[in-house]
């Protein structure tokens, strides 16, 4: 398995497409930090007047960004620039470990709310997360499976998330 997502990550980053590589650059430069989620999370609580799909898609961004940066520190998996020495990667190349990728968590767990709150939009977001999520292989900076990784943990802590937030709104009042 190991070998298969050194394989890929090799194939996409010796294969890259000149005219492509500022696309890639600009999608793994937005998706730092969850930034362009928030925006759009804004956006659509606006829209929507529900401030609560800003509020719980910044939660998500937050746990999904936290618990990315722990399992990094746990996991040590080298990032593809300190294997291999080229290709160079397009952007800087972080300090941390390479699973799971950040990137993946914060926008597969925005992506999970936002399509919660408005499903007929749902793809955009989903094609939105895949894109920067790819990006990180593409400017070679992550392996397939950290990106894979890191999608599977935004969507698990934006569904506890949600499945919190439905709890809570179920809970009868406190009394006296």
């Amino acid at each position: 398995m190991i070998s298969l997502d050194r394989h890929v990550e090799r194939f996409v980053v010796l294969h890259r497409v000149g005219w492509l590589d500022w696309i890639f650059v600009g999608l793994s430069r937005i998706g730092t930090l969850g930034i362009v989620w928030m925006a759009i999370a804004a956006l659509v609580a606006a829209l929507l007047r529900r401030p609560g799909v800003f509020f719980l898609t910044v939660a998500a961004v937050a746990g999904a960004d936290l618990l990315a940066f722990v399992l990094k520190a746990v996991v040590d998996v080298d990032r593809p620039p300190v294997r291999y020495a080229l290709p160079h990667a397009l952007v800087r190349v972080p300090t941390d470990h390479s699973f799971p990728s950040g990137h993946s968590a914060t926008s597969f767990a925005a992506a999970f709310v936002l399509a919660h709150a408005v499903p007929r939009r749902a793809w955009l977001f989903y094609v939105l997360a895949v894109a920067i999520a790819f990006s990180r292989v593409y400017v070679g900076v992550h392996y397939p499976v950290d990106v894979l990784g890191g999608a599977l943990l935004g969507l698990g802590v934006a569904t506890a998330l949600l499945r919190l937030g439905g709890a809570l709104r179920r809970s009868p009042p406190a009394t006296r």
